[in-house]
């Protein structure tokens, strides 16, 4: 068993252990991570929390939690947008969310080197990235989502999409382990990749939300000189110095969880110093059980909205091994085990097509 991260000065393994176990005792009977006890559960952000339940040393919650997607996975591939309690309250299906068990299941393999683990859940896996991929947009871009009547919101969300681009990436590297390769997938990421980097103002227009912002790197589309020129495009507009990061560059409360995803996302470009520098800030955010709440209005210091949610422990938990480079899981964002070329061919943007692109900047 991998060992339980710390970064010294910061957080120890009994501190990273405890943020595990605040997971774990939210997890429901079935396997659910909802967001806090009683609210909904989606396949996003439960993932996140099984990425972080393991990487704390919460394995059998974890893979409690894997066996929940591949029970509830609907044969199309997705899952249901919202379920409380084990009842499905938005049917309705997000391409992201059927895409991002396969960074789930490629960290797990990252970490545990479990085979049998990644074979048992490889046809789940092609499900929702297949889903993903036939609802790809003319420009490169993946629809956001397909209500439960079948319309499809067609649509692409930058962040979404960029996700997608990472889980589309895991995707095909869990096909090479299980010699399953899947062409259509790598012809797909090419062309959504294409699109993250050269075509950002195809997407909806999220901009306020600082997601959109850090998510082309967060997802390995962008790195290198691009993926730092991109972050200082608008630092100063979502990180508040010494607090953390904006969620809407509108609002005056700055949330955990976009923290720590823009420390994962300093990581891949070797940041290291302001990825340090924002994780230590979320710790005024944590509470004596090892739980984060979800952001704090800075204006005041008050913690809003007042509710600790899983998928803010599971992003700390995340950063936490990423910046100590304790499991083998420290390279899940990185990305330095993943495919790197990616052809770019079948445009419909009328764009030169691309050939390769280097990951690791």
């Amino acid at each position: 068993m991998a060992a339980v991260p710390e970064l010294a000065g910061l957080l120890s393994r009994h501190d990273v252990a405890a943020t595990a176990a605040s997971i774990a005792a939210v997890q429901e009977p079935d396997g659910a991570i909802p967001w806090s006890e009683g609210a909904h559960t989606d396949t996003w952000n439960h993932v996140e929390s099984a990425m972080g339940l393991l990487v704390g040393g919460q394995s059998d919650a974890a893979h409690r939690a894997y066996d929940w997607c591949l029970a509830t996975q609907r044969d199309d591939g997705s899952w249901p947008m919202k379920v409380v309690a084990g009842v499905v309250e938005d049917a309705s299906a997000e391409t992201n969310m059927s895409a991002y068990l396969a960074v789930g299941v490629w960290h797990h393999w990252l970490v545990r080197s479990d085979e049998a683990f990644v074979r048992r859940c490889w046809p789940a896996v092609r499900r929702g990235l297949d889903l993903a991929v036939s609802l790809q947009l003319d420009f490169g871009g993946i629809a956001w989502s397909r209500e439960a009547g079948g319309k499809v919101n067609d649509e692409a969300l930058l962040a979404g999409s960029s996700s997608i681009y990472h889980a589309l990436s895991a995707g095909l590297a869990l096909s090479e382990l299980v010699g399953r390769p899947q062409p259509e997938w790598e012809l797909a990421a090419g062309r959504l990749g294409h699109a993250l980097r050269e075509h950002r103002d195809e997407f909806m227009d999220k901009s306020t939300f600082a997601m959109d912002w850090y998510y082309p790197v967060l997802g390995g589309a962008v790195r290198g000189d691009a993926g730092r020129a991109l972050v200082d495009t608008r630092w100063d507009d979502f990180v508040v110095p010494g607090i953390g990061v904006r969620c809407v560059d509108t609002n005056p409360w700055v949330t955990a969880a976009e923290t720590c995803e823009l420390v994962l996302a300093l990581d891949t470009l070797g940041d290291r110093e302001r990825a340090l520098r924002l994780l230590r800030d979320v710790q005024r955010m944590r509470h004596d059980d090892g739980a984060y709440e979800t952001g704090l209005v800075y204006a005041d210091g008050s913690r809003w909205p007042g509710t600790r949610t899983t998928y803010t422990a599971g992003a700390v938990l995340l950063a936490v091994d990423a910046l100590s480079g304790t499991t083998p899981g420290a390279d899940l964002f990185r990305g330095s085990s993943l495919p790197s070329v990616f052809p770019a061919i079948g445009l419909e943007c009328g764009c030169a097509d691309e050939t390769s692109r280097q990951r690791v900047g």
